[in-house]
């Protein structure tokens, strides 16, 4: 059996893997693709430490490949084996999200809304954020419950077959009426993607946090569970005290100031360009909000 040293892993480096311009280009223009989309609509979501998963088993893969070349064949086949027996188990464990994602890949103009969308006007972007602003400060007026889940285009496949579909541009009269005590909608969730109402009466995942006060309602528990189940930021007004919150990331943050929530609710929504990227505190994309509840 070869021994592996440096000398004889150099050797073989230099002897097999021969890069000329035009291989170290196409490498090059790979990479880029890959940090692009990474940064774009990875880092800093909960998809995150996933792909770090899945670059370890492809690493782990590209080793196994060198170990049997090296002659290390017992070792190069047992470390493949189990990065193949891993990788299947991924594919079980997360069917469901699978199929998801690939139907959410088949949608029409998936490529012309992910990589050619023209940002809405701004005054789009002003009247939505006002009409739920109204609407929010009336609820907590009126004591009226309502959760609201802010998703991204490139997650709104995760709605796709839940609740009741409204798609519907966002209006202060509207959100009203669907989270009227007296509606059948009014207990779950509504969806706002893309200035517009696209579901509500969604169920969301409550949390399993047992560090969670009891003053919590459903609504709360909820909002934070849908946080930590995705990089939705969710909107939760509180039926018996009035109070407005927003849930990031598993965390909950009390708002008192409505200039505050104004500010945040235009960075969630993506209306607003980030230079800093220190709002709040704790990472999230595309802001960051930090308050521990």
């Amino acid at each position: 059996m070869t021994h592996l040293t440096p000398d004889i892993l150099i050797s073989y480096l230099s002897n097999n893997f021969h890069l000329d311009a035009v291989d170290i280009f196409q490498v090059a223009i790979i990479l880029i693709f890959v940090l692009f989309v990474y940064n774009q609509y990875i880092k800093g979501t909960h998809s995150e430490k996933l792909v770090k998963g899945l670059m370890v088993l492809i690493v782990a893969w590209a080793i196994s490949e060198l170990l049997v070349h090296l002659n290390l064949t017992i070792l190069g086949f047992f470390v493949k084996t189990v990065v193949t027996i891993i990788v299947f188990s991924l594919v079980v464990v997360f069917q469901p999200e699978l199929r998801k994602f690939l139907g959410y890949l088949g949608q029409t103009g998936f490529l012309s809304r992910n990589f050619f969308s023209v940002k809405k006007t701004t005054d789009t972007n002003v009247r939505t954020v006002k009409e739920i602003l109204e609407a929010v400060k009336y609820c907590s007026k009126m004591h009226v419950g309502a959760l609201i889940v802010f998703g991204k285009q490139d997650n709104d496949f995760l709605f796709s077959d839940v609740g009741t579909k409204i798609n519907a541009d966002v209006s202060c009269q509207l959100i009203l009426t669907i989270f009227h005590p007296n509606t059948p909608l009014h207990d779950g969730a509504m969806i706002i993607v893309d200035n517009k109402i696209t579901a509500a009466g969604v169920l969301l995942p409550l949390t399993e946090d047992p560090k969670l006060s009891w003053k919590y309602g459903t609504r709360h528990r909820a909002a934070i569970g849908m946080s930590e189940a995705s990089d939705c930021a969710c909107l939760v007004v509180s039926e018996e005290t009035g109070d407005v919150s927003i849930a990031l990331d598993g965390t909950l943050r009390k708002y008192e100031d409505i200039s505050e929530l104004r500010d945040d609710l235009t960075k969630i929504l993506g209306f607003e360009n980030e230079t800093n990227n220190s709002l709040l505190g704790f990472n999230i994309f595309p802001f960051k909000i930090g308050k521990r509840r």
